[in-house]
């Protein structure tokens, strides 16, 4: 995991905070695609928990990208 944060390659980084910032969400919504079938009222709240984690958490990594 170090080697993409060495030197002058800092594109390993922003690979970091996406798939800290995102992972959770895809987890989420994996989550609620295998209960759908058997608890639909739970596979709903995961999924809108895995949108509204989606958009603040890109409104944060965008807010800290575009921050100069």
């Amino acid at each position: 995991m170090m080697v993409l944060l060495e030197g002058g390659y800092l594109d390993g980084l922003i690979y970091l905070v996406l798939a800290v910032l995102l992972g959770p969400a895809i987890i989420l919504a994996i989550i609620g695609a295998a209960l759908k079938k058997k608890y639909k009222k739970a596979a709903k709240v995961l999924f809108i928990i895995a949108v509204v984690y989606s958009i603040v958490s890109l409104g944060i990594f965008g807010a800290l990208m575009y921050n100069k």
